[in-house]
């Protein structure tokens, strides 16, 4: 007899449950510790790397590094802008070779752009959410680049970067070994062999991109050689790069300084390799570390001056006119009547509009809290001193630095889009003005914020999650993040007021000009909020997760299938899958779990605003546990709300769609299925489809003789995940096609349907063997007919897996082992056969993905997936 599965059988029970979270405890906190290791290493050198600073600074008076900054002549302030704008044109360069090496044709105002946006934030912020690749994804997926594309435009653009700072060090210890050396505090013998090593890398690769012949193996990529026009190219401009920002700062350096540039270039190529190497956001205090002690003939005050004024030039003004652009393009995207101006918007400034508004207010947090611990004009407050009383002043301080911790909590929550969060950063950003404004006149500080603000504004279309800002859970990048911020103003605060004697008197101190007292409370509360918050993020019971679903949880689910587009959400019903609904119960994620990867299968079911909030849980739950996130079979519609997480989308194949309306047996393409109906008809063959329930409940015996029979010649067991299993409490949710020879039932399949007709397609498909001749085809032409009179728009075949994959050079190892399998894979699976059965139904052809983090964990993920649908290790190998 046929065992049917019940809710109960599937679910654990509570022993087997407390087991299992026992095992999985020493494994948990493993993946934590090597999720922790390298944000908490990067801290560690950004702590030492500040006491260097602290020792080197120790004699200096902030007093007389503001005065050297004033100090700087306006001719070299101007000198420097104009070769950051030379810089940052020629950096989009890269750009324009990257893509031409793609063949790929962009127009040139969006590639200047996108490069101009990419660079001003990337360099300013440095952390890996921030960094130029993802914005270049999203405003190069709107002119159809796709993800490898982009990521090899990226990878262009920073070996670009790495061939300037090798050539530059080099030469400059060929050509200028012995000061070259000596501020390196190298031998001179170490500084010729180090450069010489360096030139000879560079000329490696100019060799290969001249001559080359064969594509090189990177890590699963192929690389072909660009040739000797983008290749002597690419090293000229990266060259003229690395020696444009450095004259950036080399304008800006003091008359005293004496420094060759050719001395100075070598040195400043190294104190960026350093920053980059440190793994610290922007390679702040690296970069000067490194400088600071290279050049110990400046004097530190005005070395010092200069590298702020360097910081201001060449990384601040890119970021406010890139705020400026992205401002005024969405205010331009806003103005309804002109409809250039809107479209311009909406391809250039609406995918990336979470990442530069999360951007913006975490540095305006940051900036609220340095200018906490630094000490106001003292003109100034004695003219705020006339206007106001002593305790508004002291109050709004303390207000200042608590809400730029506040913007840098908030800051991810805007990532993550969530709309809440928007709404307290605006309340946030309006209270820092007012404080900026009441502390000290902090004008400039005040108008920052408000471009902030305004930005924030114009783009609030995008904050549309409603998930409440207590459930974002912060990883390990973002802490150490905040924690860097508020360690770096405290310590600016030190070392601002060392002069001033500590004592406990100091906390009561309220005066106008008690600056350290101020510095001191706001660093206090910022430091016991701040603590407080984290304690209460990383202690909270976490949420938990759903277990494989019961009898409830799909009942609930049947009412958002029913409204759906998709029949793929019929697979929710076998009942061996997790579900997870949104807050509203207007949408519902399936998913399971297989090794480290948790597994969602297509696309949410149901309302836009709740997929997207549970594309997100997800993410959550899966990095809590220290496990990968991958959406399997999704759409290409929804591609943006995946990348949104940081994934990566990886073509699997194409879904075959057969347009109902159109459907017919006529004409000399159909020849084929013609004489197939028609074999079947005159051997007997009959059609039927079954009501589910009670009628579908009356065949199951001889359907699971016929399915049994069928899975005996097919040596091969029950697939799961995306397709059903054969059982008796689940077919008979379902109608049921059957194809009868002589009365006989021959073949039957159990089909997809949802209440909007917009889709039908079969999930289960068994024959007997003495199904007639042709069975297949007559079954899938009158189940077209039969769906065609029903009112259905498609008819989906399902899958051709590995159809479709990209085959030009620079496709990565998967699509072309993918093709590879495709095309000579038919041991294993006839990929090619079922691609061209299913094309003789003339389908349209849509892609599917399967959506992860790329590198070294994707053929992991990839072997889950597979085990996942296989239904076990033991079957995959079996198949």
């Amino acid at each position: 007899m046929p065992s049917s599965r019940t809710a109960s059988d599937t679910s654990p029970s509570l022993a087997e449950a407390a087991l299992a979270a026992r095992a999985a405890t020493p494994q948990l906190a493993e993946r934590t510790f090597w999720r922790w290791l390298g944000p908490l290493a990067a801290l560690c050198i950004f702590g030492a790397v500040g006491l260097i600073l602290h020792r080197q600074l120790a004699h200096l008076h902030v007093r007389s590094v503001v005065a050297r900054l004033h100090g700087i002549p306006r001719s070299q302030l101007l000198t420097a802008l104009g070769f950051t704008a030379l810089s940052y044109w020629l950096l989009s360069t890269y750009e324009v070779l990257a893509l031409r090496y793609l063949r790929r044709v962009i127009a040139y105002g969006r590639i200047v752009f996108t490069s101009f946006i990419a660079y001003a934030f990337g360099h300013t912020l440095g952390f890996a959410v921030f960094t130029g690749s993802a914005i270049r994804f999203r405003l190069y997926a709107t002119a159809g680049v796709s993800a490898i594309d982009v990521a090899t435009v990226t990878a262009f653009c920073s070996l670009s970067l790495g061939i300037g700072l090798a050539t530059i060090s080099g030469l400059s210890l060929l050509f200028a070994p012995a000061q070259t050396a000596t501020m390196l505090h190298l031998r001179h013998h170490w500084g010729l062999l180090v450069g010489a090593a360096l030139l000879v890398a560079v000329a490696a690769y100019a060799g290969w991109t001249c001559f080359g012949r064969g594509r090189l193996e990177i890590r699963g990529w192929a690389l072909r050689p660009p040739g000797a026009l983008i290749g002597l190219t690419q090293i000229g401009l990266a060259v003229l790069d690395v020696s444009l920002s450095s004259a950036v700062l080399w304008s800006l350096l003091p008359v005293e300084a004496h420094v060759p540039f050719v001395t100075f270039v070598g040195v400043y190529a190294v104190a960026v390799i350093a920053g980059i190497i440190s793994h610290v956001p922007g390679g702040v205090g690296v970069f000067e570390a490194v400088i600071l002690l290279t050049l110990p003939g400046v004097p530190a005050d005005a070395l010092l001056g200069s590298l702020l004024a360097y910081r201001a030039v060449y990384y601040l003004a890119p970021l406010v006119v890139g705020t400026l652009l992205f401002g005024a393009q969405e205010l331009a995207g806003q103005r309804n009547r002109l409809a250039w101006a809107h479209e311009l918007a909406s391809l250039y400034i609406a995918p990336v509009v979470p990442q530069i508004a999360g951007a913006l207010t975490f540095l305006a947090g940051a900036l609220l809290l340095l200018s906490g611990a630094t000490p106001g004009v003292e003109e100034r407050l004695a003219f705020l001193d006339a206007l106001v009383p002593l305790a508004v002043l002291e109050a709004s301080h303390l207000a200042g630095s608590v809400v730029g911790l506040g913007l840098l909590v908030l800051a991810r929550a805007l990532f993550r889009r969530v709309q809440a969060a928007y709404h307290i950063t605006v309340y946030l950003l309006l209270a820092g003005i007012v404080a900026s404004l009441l502390k000290g006149l902090d004008f400039e500080e005040a108008t920052l914020l408000a471009l902030v603000l305004a930005v924030l504004v114009l783009g609030r279309r995008a904050f549309y999650r409603p998930t409440a800002i207590a459930d974002e859970r912060f990883t390990p990048v973002w802490v150490v993040s905040i924690v860097g911020v508020v360690a770096m103003a405290i310590w600016i605060g030190v070392l601002s007021y060392r002069h001033v004697s500590y004592s406990d008197q100091l906390w009561w101190t309220f005066a106008l000009h008690g600056n350290a007292p101020r510095m001191l409370r706001a660093s206090l509360a910022v430091v016991v909020l701040g603590t407080a918050y984290a304690l209460f993020n990383l202690l909270r019971p976490a949420r938990p997760e759903p277990s494989v679903a019961s009898t409830a949880e799909l009942e609930r689910a049947r009412p958002l299938i029913a409204h759906s587009a998709l029949t793929l959400a019929n697979a929710a019903l076998s009942g061996d899958k997790r579900l997870l609904f949104s807050e509203a119960g207007d949408a519902f994620l399936m998913y399971q779990i297989a090794g480290r990867s948790w597994i969602a299968l297509g696309d949410p079911v149901g309302a836009a605003a709740g997929a997207e909030e549970l594309v997100w849980r997800l993410r959550e739950m899966s990095d809590h546990h220290g496990a990968e996130t991958v959406f399997y079979q999704v759409s290409a519609e929804r591609l943006s709300l995946y990348v949104d997480l940081g994934l990566a989308a990886l073509k699997i194949g194409e879904e075959a769609r057969v347009p109902l309306a159109a459907f017919s047996l006529e004409g000399p393409a159909r020849a084929d299925l013609r004489q197939s109906y028609r074999r079947a008809q005159r051997d007997g063959a009959s059609f039927e489809v079954v009501a589910p329930g009670e009628p579908v409940r009356a065949l199951l015996p001889a359907l699971q003789r016929i399915s049994d029979a069928w899975l005996a010649t097919k040596s091969t067991g029950e697939k799961r995940f995306s397709v059903g299993s054969f059982s008796p409490r689940y077919l008979e949710q379902f109608p049921v096609a059957v194809v009868r020879a002589e009365g006989e039932l021959a073949a039957f399949a159990n089909l997809w349907t949802t209440d909007t007709h917009e889709e039908l397609s079969v999930d289960l498909m068994r024959f007997a063997a003495e199904a007639p001749r042709g069975a297949m085809d007559y079954l899938f032409i009158e189940l077209m007919l039969w769906g065609r009179s029903a009112g259905y728009r498609w008819f989906n075949l399902g899958m051709a897996p590995l159809s479709g994959l990209e085959t030009h050079p620079l496709a990565p190892a998967w699509h072309r082992v993918g093709n590879f399998i495709f095309r000579h894979g038919e041991h294993f699976y006839n990929f090619e056969g079922l691609r061209r059965y299913k094309a003789k139904f003339e389908p349209v052809w849509e892609a599917r993905y399967l959506a992860a983090r790329g590198g070294i964990a994707l053929p992991r993920v990839l072997v889950d997936v597979s085990v996942l649908i296989a239904g076990g290790m033991k079957e995959l190998f079996a198949r």
